[in-house]
């Protein structure tokens, strides 16, 4: 499942005898609006960050350590997409840029035994005067997502 204006970027590796060396963001890249700001963060096992959305404030997540679920939740009125959820599995071993446009709720879950790590980017500076971010809880019965681990 896709949520309407979600985009991923792949992210290529080039190694040698030396180590590697990845490209993550570029002006010319397709997902790449505006510059704002970039922030990380890091969580620990088990931990859910979610849900927040933003009404003016576009979002672009790279995991570049550790393992996440991340759940994105489209709430747009006027989306083709309005009302589904969409699971991303990112992380070390699979890297990627998620684009997550404005209106999209968002939230992850951190996989695994050991801390994940995130690196965004967003298109407007946060204002704490007047933050662009509206809570969602993580267990909201309107968005119904299930972040329990299943065994199958």
């Amino acid at each position: 499942m896709s949520l309407a204006g979600v985009q991923v970027k792949p992210l290529v590796k080039h190694y040698d005898d030396r180590g590697f060396f990845m490209e993550l963001l570029r002006e010319d890249d397709a997902i790449f609006g505006k510059f704002g700001q970039a922030s990380i963060s890091l969580s620990y096992p088990g931990v859910i960050k979610a849900f927040h959305y933003h009404r003016h404030q576009d979002d672009i997540w790279y995991f570049p350590a550790g393992h996440a679920q991340v759940v994105l939740h489209d709430m747009r009125t006027d989306s083709p997409t309005l009302g589904q959820t969409a699971v991303y599995y990112m992380g070390e071993d699979h890297p990627y840029l998620l684009f997550i446009p404005r209106g999209v709720a968002h939230g992850y879950r951190v996989l695994g035994e050991k801390p994940a790590t995130i690196v965004y980017f967003t298109n407007e500076v946060y204002d704490p005067s007047a933050p662009d971010e509206y809570r969602i809880a993580y267990d909201d019965p309107a968005i119904g997502f299930d972040w329990r681990t299943r065994n199958r």
